[in-house]
């Protein structure tokens, strides 16, 4: 017998009500797993020794408000082992909170909703959905999302700290735990987010690393052999080592340890056997298969488990669970809501701003000085129009708080004489992600779910770096705002690696995702007006290099139409044809709108910045837009020609890319591939019959 083993033993020859309590939280995730006939066993099994330590000792979180601003957040970044979260929500018995955001008196997981693990309808997904289920923190399961989302959740806290604590008052001065796997540590999002992290000396944060060396493939050895420990010291990170999951007296040290540690984040490396217990611990068989009835009765044999039934739970083990939790988290929930009773004496304006903040309420008057900007031909760029609305609005709006991956100067994100966000100042409102799009977009996230509206922008092309958290945001229905500039071939020289062409398609097809494509300064700002009223939904702002005509709003119709998708710029009554474009081509078709009526040609042109919000008005707007008695119908848009067919039809004609671009200057570029206003006149005069 080895040592390790030697310890397992001993450690369940113990009949207390620890003891209980973990393999409470092993048979349910067994059990559940089996009933289901899929998901993921192994690291619950492993790990209950840890989430039971961290839950009963350390976590402050209040079972009957699970959204307390203060509790300390749980991250459980190695997504499908799901059933270890929903085993500790279970015992701990935290309660539901309904759509209005108030306690329904029900557990937020029944030990109904243990048993319909990952079937319809159920509070218990295969992997943890906020929203979905109160106590899940953030929507994890693509391996190392959670692990960056924490970064954001701790940035938020030093942040909101930075801003509301006084003297007598820490307002805010939580932690942030996530439990990371093998696979999460060899995410590239986890490194980006770790390096972040050190660099920031984030404190408050502790990453729980479940070294199993165990992945769907076998041993880790295949693919993963590096000394995980010496990287984050690398990055910054105190280290600390737990050679066995099983022994909570060490675990517990170590997280008092990170307690103790006041000058960079924390990782501990927690050795486990995945899968501990059964016949087939410790082999990829424990990962993601479903235990033979045979292995969970002699696994729980192994236990000395005193039930015979399924998702038995020994009498006493809910409410000494739910004892340890909240009689820790309760008082301190209590206390921290008599402090801000005081607080709101002492510091009026202070507790007005966070009481706005934390209830997901708008400033008044957070769009007055939205500027609103005259009539140019020459204009400015959309990104430069964005980076002025921004200024406009973040003094109104002090919760706004973001950055670039490096971008900055060419993104027009920076908030001016807002500072930047350091390890010596984390008061700044500008975020320095460095080159690291894709943990900025999950770092994004973790910082919109902490109540901060954040904002993160790059390069439109790289989107494709950071799909995952993009996606993740409107799974979550959260209000992140992407700040995507450099939109389309106009970029120009810099050739076809940074000109998007199938990203606004991609965007497009993201259900929950509102994608605005603006054409002038003044969609610009009504854009941004659309991306901070909209709470509930994350918003893409896909934003041009190149300088844009600032329209004749006299002339046309006002760009408040922006907040409806699509709107009228200009019409004669009863069109032949219909004029479609987004962005930078509404320039183009505004042009062929006027060469055409002046020929005596009944045109009619419509800018179409957001196809979502389009498709949420009523069908009698719509028609009025797009009646459906003209057929004859040009879209004109410098992206994929996927999903206008939906507008144009059968019988119309869509002036897009089918290829990538080239490098050239923008000019050259919009008369090789056919966005110029001749081309966009010639085609509607063949589509009504009238070609020259």
């Amino acid at each position: 017998m080895t040592q390790t083993e030697a310890t397992l033993e001993a450690v369940h020859e113990d009949g207390s009500p620890e003891r209980l309590a973990i393999d409470t939280i092993r048979t349910l995730s067994m059990d559940a797993v089996a009933k289901a006939k899929s998901g993921h066993i192994g690291t619950p099994m492993a790990m209950a020794p840890v989430g039971y330590t961290l839950w009963s000792k350390f976590l402050r979180i209040d079972p009957d408000a699970a959204d307390w601003a203060n509790r300390d957040r749980f991250v459980l970044s190695a997504g499908h082992a799901s059933m270890l979260l929903y085993s500790l929500l279970h015992l701990a018995g935290v309660k539901e909170i309904d759509k209005d955001g108030k306690l329904s008196g029900k557990l937020a997981v029944s030990l109904q909703d243990i048993k319909d693990f990952r079937q319809i309808g159920s509070k218990t997904p295969g992997h943890p959905e906020y929203r979905h289920t109160a106590g899940v923190e953030t929507t994890t399961g693509p391996l190392g999302q959670g692990c960056a989302n924490s970064v954001g959740m701790a940035i938020a806290e030093r942040w909101l700290a930075a801003h509301y604590n006084r003297e007598g008052f820490p307002v805010f001065d939580y932690d942030v735990y996530c439990l990371a796997g093998d696979g999460c540590m060899m995410e590239g999002v986890a490194s980006e987010a770790a390096s972040l992290a050190g660099h920031l000396r984030l404190s408050n944060l502790c990453w729980i690393y479940d070294s199993n060396h165990v992945t769907i493939e076998g041993n880790t050895d295949l693919a993963f052999d590096e000394d995980v420990g010496k990287r984050f010291q690398a990055y910054g990170w105190h280290v600390i080592h737990v050679n066995d999951a099983n022994d909570t007296a060490a675990v517990a040290a170590a997280l008092q340890e990170f307690k103790g540690t006041d000058d960079r984040p924390t990782l501990i490396v927690v050795h486990s056997i995945i899968g501990y217990g059964s016949s087939i611990q410790g082999t990829a068989k424990a990962h993601g298969e479903a235990m033979t009835a045979e292995d969970i009765a002699g696994t729980k044999k192994k236990y000395g488990w005193p039930g015979t039934e399924p998702f038995f739970i020994p009498d006493g083990v809910p409410e000494h669970f739910h004892e340890a939790i909240a009689g820790r988290g309760q008082p301190l929930h209590a206390e921290w809501e008599a402090m801000l009773e005081k607080y709101r004496a002492a510091e009026p304006e202070l507790a007005k701003q966070l009481d706005a903040m934390l209830s997901d309420q708008l400033p008044e008057g957070w769009d007055a000085d939205v500027p609103s900007f005259p009539a140019d031909d020459r204009g400015m760029a959309s990104r430069d129009a964005g980076g002025k609305v921004l200024n406009a609005i973040a003094p109104k709006l002090p919760w706004l708080v973001g950055g670039s991956a490096d971008l900055a100067p060419s993104t027009k994100t920076l908030i001016d004489n807002a500072g930047s966000f350091q390890s010596n100042s984390y008061g700044g409102r500008n975020l320095h992600f460095g080159v690291r799009e894709h943990a900025m977009g999950a770092i994004v996230n973790g910082m919109t779910l902490s109540h901060l509206r954040g904002y993160g922008a790059t390069f439109f092309v790289f989107l494709d770096y950071m799909r995952p958290p993009v996606r993740l945001s409107s799974l979550m229905e959260i209000g992140a705002i992407w700040v995507f500039t450099h939109d389309s071939i106009g970029v120009g020289e810099d050739g076809p690696t940074h000109q998007p062409i199938e990203q606004l398609a991609m965007l497009r097809a993201t259900p929950g995702m509102h994608t605005i494509r603006p054409c002038d300064a003044n969609e610009v700002a009504w854009a941004w007006r659309s991306a901070i009223a909209e709470g509930n939904r994350p918003t893409a702002l896909v934003l041009s290099r190149q300088a844009l005509p600032t329209l004749d709003r006299e002339k046309y119709a006002s760009a408040e139409g922006v907040m409806k998708g699509a709107y009228v710029l200009a019409s004669a009554d009863e069109p032949d044809v219909i004029l479609i474009a987004t962005g930078s081509e509404v320039s183009l078709i505004v042009k062929a709108y006027e060469q055409l009526t002046a020929d005596g040609t009944k045109a009619r042109a419509v800018s179409m910045p957001s196809w979502d919000l389009y498709e949420m008005q009523d069908d009698a707007y719509k028609e009025s837009v797009l009646p459906k008695s003209v057929k004859a119908r040009i879209a004109v848009e410098q992206g994929s020609e996927l999903g206008w067919d939906r507008y144009v039809g059968l019988e119309g004609k869509a002036i897009t890319m089918s290829s990538f671009g080239a490098s050239a200057p923008s000019a050259k570029l919009q008369e090789k591939f056919g966005f110029t206003v001749d081309n966009i006149v010639a085609t509607a005069r063949k589509l009504i019959g009238k070609e020259a």
